[in-house]
């Protein structure tokens, strides 16, 4: 009978932390919904708040991190599964994109007028950051994921380069149409992943 009841007091318990969560979970998304709305208002009314040949989505983002006092994964995750659930904030997050990165910039000057040398270290410099970030995405996360990651950074280049936009806007309209044909789209990246992972095997029997 004793155990019976501590077992009855534990569910209860068990229960109530799940409902807490559920009300904590509810209660995050809606501080962050106001803060993106916010931030996208106050940009739409003073795009000098994001920083010059900055990525306003990225300002977003870190403004997030900032005011709620998370990580930025869990910021990324959040951002990305609240414009999920809203389509209309999803289409005002894509406004503002787009407002910034094609409407109000002219791309590349700054890059232009650097002398050659500059320029030179720059892209090295990408180069050796942009390996590094994968080689610690491969140690953390595994090989779906970078494969995921260089699909979709493939994908938004050709975007970019076909449309004559910025690469942060491309992504942008990128994870937008991925946000409304989320099975579809990891249907399509779910075969390619296992067309490749088969070439390998093949290739190596």
């Amino acid at each position: 009978m004793i155990m019976k009841t501590i077992s009855y007091i534990s569910q209860l318990v068990l229960l109530k932390e799940l409902v807490m969560s559920k009300e904590e979970e509810e209660e995050e998304e809606k501080i962050a919904k106001s803060i993106i709305l916010q931030e996208i208002h106050e940009i739409d009314f003073n795009a000098s708040k994001v920083k010059e040949n900055g990525c306003v989505a990225c300002h977003v983002l870190f403004t997030l991190v900032t005011k709620m006092q998370i990580s930025e994964q869990d910021a990324s995750e959040l951002l990305s599964e609240i414009l999920s659930k809203d389509t209309k904030l999803n289409d005002l997050f894509i406004e503002m994109v787009e407002s910034i990165h094609m409407k109000q910039r002219m791309m590349g000057v700054t890059f232009s007028i650097k002398t050659r040398e500059a320029k030179d270290r720059y892209i090295d410099s990408n180069i050796k950051n942009s390996i590094e970030e994968l080689s610690t995405d491969l140690a953390n996360y595994g090989t779906d994921i970078i494969l995921r990651k260089l699909l979709l950074s493939s994908i938004s280049l050709q975007i970019a380069q076909n449309l004559g936009i910025d690469y942060h806007a491309a992504s942008e309209e990128l994870y937008y149409y991925i946000r409304k044909n989320e099975q579809n789209t990891n249907q399509h990246m779910i075969q390619f992943i296992d067309s490749f992972y088969g070439k390998i095997i093949r290739k190596n029997k």
